[in-house]
């Protein structure tokens, strides 16, 4: 029952929009993303090295963030004493892979592991002089350190010894000694005693491998006792730093998990179940003296999906289930990929006093968000309140309440791929409401959120106002058109159509745009890959009724076919009725027979089943190529497509462009000489894809006009394979020329 009052608080909470009571709530939002390549100095090459940000660290002041990067061996600095503008502060190697750090007054303590190999674990704390940015001491460890903690009275710090395993040694089997441990080390007036080290055995105490404790992360509370997760052992201990003596120790326990997805198969299906999975903790934080709040990662055998509040007496005050896991599909960030593994894979918990509340901050290292809740107190089950997007692979949660900052370390880099890079993140809690998520779904008639993510294409329903068509693409096996309220905010998915032949999910379609037909149903446009086996070769189009039934398929004709590549169709429209009817298409990049810098605009009449060719001309590329997205009709012979590059950031490419059919004659299949559409510029989408402040998406993917003139756009979260899953939807109003 509390577990169901929360999963339809939650829905409350994502559904509440901009109503009066919402906007006198505080919130979090983004105000900055500050990538780390900008922090290499010049002998390092930035385009080609990996660099990223995994655990933070604020000044006292919170003016200076310090991150570690361990490709790099360094720890980097981030000045933002303006939030809104955050600026490289500086890049200190350290001797090694750094791990964890954390400040007290002037100095960052950063654990740094040195190891020669997993059998000769080593490592060292490099006290670090903030405002010098250089190492004026280290202390040696005697193992592999992961994660650091400082004590609220700036008496001790303690380090999890983790001396983590070899997976692949024996299948990643445990045990492998040598055995971690807990290192406290005294501090006096700032400075580290290292002689004055002592050492906690925290063996004997899992009934995994209690040889092999494996000490994941270690939080310190008011009375100077840390909590230690050991992470493979599903098992959690409590040490009080004075004493260097255990005081108490529980196991993690299990969870048994209802309605999620546990089958990788390229559909999103919360109708799994899991029995008796281990919680094996990673992140850890006390609420209280009390109470402690835990992200159920994994990492060996299990991975509950969730995160849970105990007591020290090994109480489970609060376990989230499976809540975690239905946000994600909510918003869209649910990574069907990981759908078999570790789910959602919460890893990263922070705690932290915002004027007069506790908050709970979640991160999702395979989903990219941070759910926020408030602690409701001993013995209550903590109030959702909202979610924010991450960067890919949120690794550092950190909050800064004396200036109502909250920040995230992100730490996948995805340069070798051409993708976006590893960043740090800025949220400020000011009083409105949360901006994101843009659009979230409601329950399907089970009371189930409806799943989705890769919105490949857009329409909107010409008689109603606010009402749109959204489908999505070869992310997943079943294509579906999902219905949307655009007038709410945010924007709703009401109800999911599945695509069918006869009956059954229609497979090998890879649905890139969708045209709202006023005699019923819609026209999609099937791009086709020659590259992949589970989808077509060759583009189509495909006619379906309201209920999303095929009705026809209409194949490329064979010369067309015969120049085509695997950029193929990406946007459609209708226009006219009956007989009049003519659909036209955009294809993406161009094809054999295409002049370079000119795509093809398609046109289809059913009723005679005739094709005709124009062309669109390109502008140059930058960087990259440059293609078609989208084609949406506004009246009046004209068109507007969205024309972009495939590159992240502000300096990409993504404008809307229009042009006029009239007066032009589409060209036959085969003719030489094709008309050339003439282009104006619309709108720069840059400024609007940056104002949600991560980074510029690549994949702006989808254009409408509802029956009201507004204009919406949509980007494509790629089904959060290798993306953060964060979609932007935006109402852009009505559009003029530039």
């Amino acid at each position: 029952m509390r577990r169901q009052m929360f999963l339809t608080a939650l829905a409350a909470a994502l559904m509440a929009g901009t109503s009066a009571a919402a906007l006198a709530e505080q919130s979090f939002n983004r105000i900055a993303t500050f990538p780390v390549v900008a922090n290499l100095p010049a002998d390092r090459d930035a385009q080609k090295k990996k660099t990223v940000a995994e655990i933070i660290a604020a000044s006292e002041d919170g003016n200076l963030l310090v991150y570690t990067d361990s490709p790099q061996n360094a720890v980097g600095f981030v000045d933002i004493t303006d939030p809104r503008q955050p600026k490289a502060a500086g890049f200190l190697p350290v001797g090694g892979e750094p791990t964890s750090v954390t400040v007290i007054g002037g100095k960052a303590f950063v654990a740094v592991n040195t190891s020669k190999s997993y059998k000769e674990p080593d490592g060292v704390l490099a006290v670090v002089d903030i405002a010098a940015k250089s190492i004026e001491a280290t202390c040696a460890l005697g193992g592999q350190p992961d994660s650091i903690a400082a004590s609220p009275d700036k008496a001790f710090l303690a380090i999890a010894i983790e001396n983590e395993r070899d997976e692949e040694e024996n299948k990643g089997k445990l045990p492998q000694l040598p055995a971690g441990n807990l290192a406290i080390l005294p501090v006096k007036g700032g400075a580290v005693d290292c002689a004055g080290k002592k050492t906690v055995d925290l063996t004997g105490l899992a009934g995994v491998a209690p040889e092999d404790p494996e000490p994941e992360f270690v939080a310190v509370n008011g009375r100077n006792e840390v909590v230690v997760t050991l992470q493979e052992n599903n098992h959690i201990a409590v040490v009080d730093l004075a004493t260097a003596k255990v005081v108490g120790h529980l196991p993690a326990g299990t969870v048994t998990l209802e309605a999620i997805d546990t089958r990788r198969d390229k559909i999103i299906s919360a109708t799994g179940r899991l029995e008796n999975v281990k919680r094996e903790p990673d992140a850890v934080k006390w609420l209280d003296d009390e109470r402690f709040v835990t992200a159920n990662e994994g990492d060996y055998e299990g991975g509950s999906r969730g995160f849970t509040i105990f007591r020290k007496d090994g109480t489970v005050e609060y376990d989230s289930g499976n809540a975690l896991e239905h946000l994600a599909m909510r918003i869209g960030h649910f990574p069907e990929k990981r759908a078999d593994k570790k789910g959602i894979e919460p890893e990263g918990i922070e705690v932290a006093r915002y004027g007069d509340e506790t908050l709970i901050f979640v991160g999702t290292e395979r989903s990219s968000f941070v759910a926020v809740y408030r602690d409701a107190g001993p013995g209550q089950a903590p109030q959702f309140l909202q979610v924010l997007p991450s960067g890919i692979g949120p690794e550092g949660l950190l909050a800064i309440p004396q200036r109502n900052l909250f920040v995230t370390a992100n730490e996948t880099d995805l340069v070798e791929d051409g993708g976006p890079r590893a960043t740090v993140m800025i949220y400020e809690r000011s009083e409105g409401a949360p901006v994101y998520p843009m659009i979230a779904s409601a329950d399907d008639a089970k009371g189930l959120p409806i799943a989705w993510g890769a919105l490949s294409g857009l329409a909107a329903d010409g008689a109603q106002p606010g009402r749109l068509f959204a489908v999505t693409d070869s992310a997943y096996a079943e294509a579906r058109i999902l219905e949307i309220d655009a007038a709410k905010k945010p924007a709703v998915i009401t109800r999911a159509i599945t695509v069918t032949r006869d009956g059954a999910p229609a497979k090998g379609l890879d649905i890139e745009g969708i045209a709202w037909r006023p005699a019923g149903g819609f026209w999609l446009a099937s791009e086709g890959n020659p590259e992949k086996k589970d989808v077509p070769t060759h583009s189509s189009l495909v006619r379906v009724d309201a209920e999303g039934a095929v009705v026809e398929e209409v194949a490329l004709p064979e010369t067309l076919a015969a120049a085509a590549t695997r950029f193929g169709f990406e946007g459609v429209a209708v226009v006219g009725e009956g007989n009049e009817e003519t659909v036209y298409v955009a294809v993406q990049r161009e094809w054999k027979d295409d002049p370079k810098g000119f795509v093809k605009i398609l046109t289809y009449k059913p009723a005679t089943k005739a094709w005709g060719v124009m062309r669109y001309p390109l502008d140059a590329a930058p960087k990259g190529w440059m293609g078609l997205s989208e084609l949406t009709y506004v009246g009046n012979d004209t068109f507007v497509v969205i024309e972009r590059d495939n590159q992240f950031g502000d300096k990409a490419v993504k404008t809307l462009q229009a042009f006029s059919v009239k007066g032009l004659t589409p060209a036959a299949v085969g003719e030489k000489d094709a008309p050339v559409v003439e282009k104006r510029k619309l709108r720069d989408l840059v400024p609007d894809l940056a104002s949600p402040k991560g980074y510029v998406l690549d994949k702006i993917e989808s254009f409408a006009v509802d029956a009201a003139g507004d204009a919406f756009i949509i980007t494509d979260n790629d089904g959060v394979d290798d993306a953060s899953g964060e979609t932007v939807f935006l109402n852009l109003g009505r559009l003029t020329s530039n």
